[in-house]
């Protein structure tokens, strides 16, 4: 892959004041690293969004800091605006390439399930990353999962089954399981489910209606205070004497 390079430069505003460059098309960001200074950064968004679809969270990217030396860092955390949905702000981590890193790559799913394809099954993927501990240099993009292998319901893909350099140690046990298919479910467990659901429906509509009852006695209970209220002081009194 070729080097990814993200141009940038320092950054003096904080708090409310990089709301106008925001609208600008500028994304505040840090970088910070292990016995590293943090330094305040901008950066453009449109590069920004580039980059991080090439490089995602686990890639090195060369940051070329306007008036500083390049340096090599990982995106370690993206913030994103809710209504807009562009970046707001991006936290930079700083590697050394001759330290080990630990981080988390993604699975591929691959191929399909004969298992699914010819039984009717359901895959089960139970991560969608894993962690590792390696060299900057020898950090995978990707790992990939090849299904393919799930022919019965009784298969299981490996971690131990994951393509991997000998340079790179995956964080986790050799036997977790990463896929698997489940057999569907039986006429039996559907009816039983469709009874559950329904007695679910019914819980509902009798707290409802408890609920609805409970209003009611209230309401009246309201109108019947404040008709009180209402009468005459005279006719109050007339009352008590009764």
């Amino acid at each position: 892959m070729d080097k990814i390079i993200l141009k940038s430069k320092l950054r003096k505003e904080t708090g409310k004041k990089v709301k106008k460059y925001r609208q600008d098309g500028l994304v505040p960001a840090v970088v910070y690293g292990k016995k590293i200074p943090s330094r305040n950064l901008w950066v453009d968004l449109l590069e920004m969004e580039r980059v991080y679809s090439r490089a995602g969270e686990n890639t090195i990217i060369e940051l070329d800091v306007k008036g500083g030396k390049k340096v090599n860092v990982l995106i370690h955390d993206i913030q994103v605006n809710p209504l807009s949905e562009n970046f707001s702000h991006v936290d930079f981590f700083q590697i050394r390439m001759d330290e080990k890193i630990e981080t988390e790559i993604p699975l591929e799913f691959t191929g399909e399930a004969p298992a699914v394809k010819e039984l009717g099954g359901v895959l089960v993927k139970n991560m969608d990353d894993v962690p590792v501990s390696c060299l900057p240099a020898d950090l995978p993009s990707k790992l990939e999962v090849n299904i393919e292998k799930l022919k019965t319901f009784d298969d299981r893909f490996k971690v131990s089954e994951l393509n991997v350099s000998e340079k790179v140690k995956i964080l986790l046990d050799s036997e977790t399981i990463i896929a698997l298919v489940s057999p569907p479910r039986s006429e039996e467990e559907m009816a039983k489910l469709d009874e559950k659901i329904e007695e679910d429906v019914t819980k509902v509509e009798g707290v409802e209606e408890e609920v609805k009852e409970g209003e009611e006695a209230e309401e009246k209970e309201t109108e019947e205070k404040k008709s009180e209220e209402d009468k005459p002081a005279e006719e109050k009194k007339e009352e008590e004497k009764k």
